[in-house]
């Protein structure tokens, strides 16, 4: 089964000035990545604004990166829907495709109960097995939020490795990995601002935003539990949150230089919002790309 652990970049996805994929630029950050010791690729995700991209566009991007990363780095796919069906039928195609494992968003708008949850999970999980298959609870987005209990019961599904959580609680994290520890169930943080406690308590790694413009330093946290280069960076982390994500990260990289294109509407840089303290710690920043 895959092993996945450490610094997993929430891939942002790039678009030309016509706001269509900008797939050159695609490549480029595959090379920053692999360069600057990225675990692991997580795309179509949130970050990746997969709300905003069609279907088509997704396949197209999945084979894409697949190709030109050519096993170079572990791809993980954002394949969930709020239909089941949809979500089988785009997990199908990553498998086909050749990602290394898949990530599935919680159901939104639907806000189904913890029974419905369960089975969407075990239908996507029996689709695709033995594909590895990581849980995404992000309730701050979603409105749903997968109890412990059924993570639980998920967890003892072969195929289901683990579980982005994007709560905000560390108690839950906690209790996660004591019932699942018999499990070899997999806990990644979903919030850069809870990287450290995170790890302390026994979490894999993250699925990182801020690891678009600063991967080296958190898979050096992730894989030193460096308390003192993760205070050096949480003021950067915070920033990056100060506006829905991916408004932010993507004009973090703009002002760096790479070129990465703005977010798809209905996300847009409110250009009124006092960002100094993120220019701040960009300007702090040396980066080659």
């Amino acid at each position: 089964m895959l092993n996945l652990c450490g610094s997993g970049v929430a891939l942002v996805t790039p678009f030309t000035k016509d706001n269509l994929i900008n797939y050159s630029k695609i490549d480029e950050l595959l090379n920053f990545h692999v360069k600057n010791n990225t675990d692991f690729l997580v795309v179509c995700g949130t970050t990746g604004e997969s709300s905003t991209l069609s279907n088509d566009e997704k396949k197209e991007l999945i084979e894409y990166i697949v190709k030109k990363n050519n096993k170079r780095l572990p791809i993980v796919a954002g394949t969930g829907s709020n239909n089941t069906k949809i979500a089988i039928e785009m997990s199908k195609f990553a498998k086909q495709a050749g990602v290394d494992a898949i990530l599935v968003v919680t159901p939104y708008y639907n806000k189904s109960n913890q029974i419905g949850l369960y089975n969407h999970y075990k239908a996507i999980s029996d689709a695709v097995y033995p594909l590895p298959l990581i849980l995404y609870n992000v309730p701050s987005r979603t409105s749903v939020d997968i109890s412990l209990d059924t993570i639980i019961k998920l967890s003892k599904i072969e195929n289901i490795i683990g579980i982005k959580e994007a709560s905000t609680s560390l108690e839950k994290i906690a209790n996660i990995l004591l019932y699942t520890k018999d499990n070899n169930f997999k806990v990644f943080s979903g919030n850069d601002n809870l990287l450290l406690p995170t790890l302390s308590l026994g979490a894999s790694g993250i699925i990182s935003v801020s690891a678009n413009i600063i991967p080296n330093q958190i898979h050096n946290i992730c894989k030193n539990n460096d308390k003192d280069l993760f205070f050096e960076n949480l003021e950067l982390m915070n920033s990056l949150f100060l506006d829905v994500n991916p408004i932010l990260i993507k004009e973090a990289m703009n002002y760096l230089g790479f070129d990465v294109g703005n977010t798809r509407l209905p996300l847009l840089v409110n250009k009124n919002m006092d960002l100094s303290s993120l220019y701040s710690s960009l300007d702090k920043l040396k980066i080659d790309i």
